[in-house]
């Protein structure tokens, strides 16, 4: 009955000669939306509740006011339409739900405001408050605050948090210092975030302690983040939802950080871990060699590295294809090095964890504490297990320009189903592309080989597969001698299951 909308009808129906920049503006104007980001509490109004309904009219009891003060804010505001998850998305119906899971983040992104409710946050709170919110503890809301453009916070009375009257709390430097404080995510990201799969390891790390009431919306709530579309299945169990997430990262982007955690596997995929929470603990990282180093160390193997070994070495990691997986099985590129020796240490009468002393091909001495039983073997006396420390391949390591770009845009969004932003360029495979000009750049390369390095412990099954041993703690591996580059030319593809 608006006269708004008796505008924008005579617009599209009578006006042919009008701009279409016009109508567009009119409708934009009159379609804006609000959405709500909020911590679930008991009995929210749900679609059947609703439907039909007229808001303001509802007795005002469970999660009702809550809604209705969310309808009046964005009333206010000179929004007509607002979006909330618990009411506004039919979850009986599964095909609705598919989309809701694998659109929100665009929907959110689109939003002319999203208003963030703090319902455990008094109006005399300080600041700091928002940090120990319970809705800064759940999972959703990492893409709720990231996606939007123009965000609003809430306190439990439907006052602005802090006062803060700022009319996009992005643009409070307070509030969104305390935000960055508490999620660990940078304010630049908080304020101009942009899906995809750069920086995996990162945003896995963002979401590895917050909590969510199923335990599939653990990996559910990220599909956003990232920028893909997977079949949203309830009941598969965490592990299987992380891994098909996990998969995804690994295969569309050949980002291999996914890969560096410390805990216990997943039945998913041994490389993979059985839940989030490993990512709190960054990955492990080594000092970078400064230019003079690297340039000392060229020096040093240009009179002892034969000119065939690394040309050979450098021509089949330029040529190696990245990481793939398929039903569930990792086809991972990676250097090898046979374990030769391994021994208990002094606390092997310890019943969970055992430490031992491992030896291996071309790497120092090493020691790897794992819940896992393994036999005592060495050179005279060599398990039928076969062992592999292994170095998987990081193509950064050539030194190459990086040309990717995987940020999806979603304010030119397509609907799911269609090519996917983020799918991998193919690396050359037919020619390598070293000649006597890129010795250097070869030398280059075994001076990086030969620094520290976090490896995987690999066991070989009776198919010939692999699966990964984990430890409780990084394996660091470090070649004993760097002029001796034949240790590093033991190159695969391994299959881990």
């Amino acid at each position: 009955m608006s006269t708004q909308y008796k505008e924008l009808l005579s617009l599209t129906m009578n006006h042919a000669d009008l701009h279409v920049e016009r109508i567009n503006e009119v409708v934009l104007a009159y379609f804006r939306y609000a959405m709500l980001s909020h911590r679930w509490e008991r009995k929210e109004p749900l679609l059947h509740d609703i439907e039909g309904m007229v808001i303001y009219d509802l007795e005002p009891v469970n999660g009702t006011p809550k809604l209705q003060s969310f309808c009046k804010v964005a009333r206010d505001a000179g929004i007509r339409w607002a979006w909330s998850d618990t009411c506004c998305i039919d979850k009986s119906n599964n095909v609705e739900l598919q989309e809701s899971v694998n659109t929100m983040f665009v929907w959110y992104r689109h939003s002319a405001l999203t208003i963030i409710y703090l319902s455990d946050v008094s109006p005399s709170s300080k600041s700091g408050t928002l940090a120990r919110s319970a809705w800064n503890g759940r999972s959703w809301t990492v893409q709720e605050f990231l996606a939007p453009k123009v965000v609003r916070f809430y306190q439990k009375d439907w006052s602005l948090y802090l006062d803060d009257r700022t009319p996009n709390h992005k643009d409070s430097i307070t509030i969104m210092q305390e935000l960055a404080h508490a999620t660990g995510i940078d304010p630049q990201a908080l304020v101009a975030f942009h899906p995809g799969m750069r920086g995996a390891r990162e945003k896995l790390q963002w979401a590895s302690t917050r909590a969510t009431t199923r335990q599939e919306d653990t990996a559910y709530s990220l599909f956003g983040i990232f920028g893909v579309h997977l079949p949203v299945i309830y009941g598969e169990k965490k592990h299987n939802a992380l891994g098909r997430l996990l998969e995804a990262i690994v295969a569309r982007s050949g980002d291999i950080t996914a890969l560096d955690w410390v805990g216990k596997s997943s039945e998913f995929n041994s490389c993979l871990p059985a839940d989030i929470t490993p990512y709190q603990i960054p990955p492990c990282t080594f000092q970078s060699l400064s230019e003079n180093d690297i340039q000392t160390a060229v020096s040093l193997l240009q009179h002892t590295a034969a000119v065939e070994l690394v040309s050979d070495i450098y021509t089949q990691l330029y040529n190696m294809s990245a990481p793939r997986f398929s039903n569930c099985r990792l086809r991972l590129p990676c250097i090898v090095f046979p374990v030769t020796e391994v021994r208990r240490g002094r606390n092997g009468d310890q019943t969970t964890y055992v430490t031992y002393d491992v030896k291996a091909n071309g790497l120092g001495d090493l020691q790897i504490t794992t819940a896992d039983k393994l036999n005592q073997s060495s050179r005279t006396r060599p398990s039928r297990r076969t062992l592999f420390l292994v170095r998987p391949w990081d193509r950064s390591l050539l030194e190459l320009p990086d040309f990717a770009d995987d940020s999806q845009s979603v304010d030119d969004f397509t609907l799911p189903g269609s090519p996917s932003c983020d799918s991998l360029a193919e690396f050359p495979a037919e020619h390598g592309p070293y000649d006597s000009e890129s010795h250097s750049r070869g030398l280059r390369l075994i001076v990086h080989l030969g620094q520290p390095f976090a490896a995987f412990l690999l066991a070989q099954q009776w198919g010939g597969e692999y699966k990964r041993i984990a430890s409780d703690h990084d394996i660091i591996a470090k070649v004993k001698d760097i002029t001796s580059v034949r240790d590093m030319m033991d190159i695969r593809i391994l299959e881990i299951l």
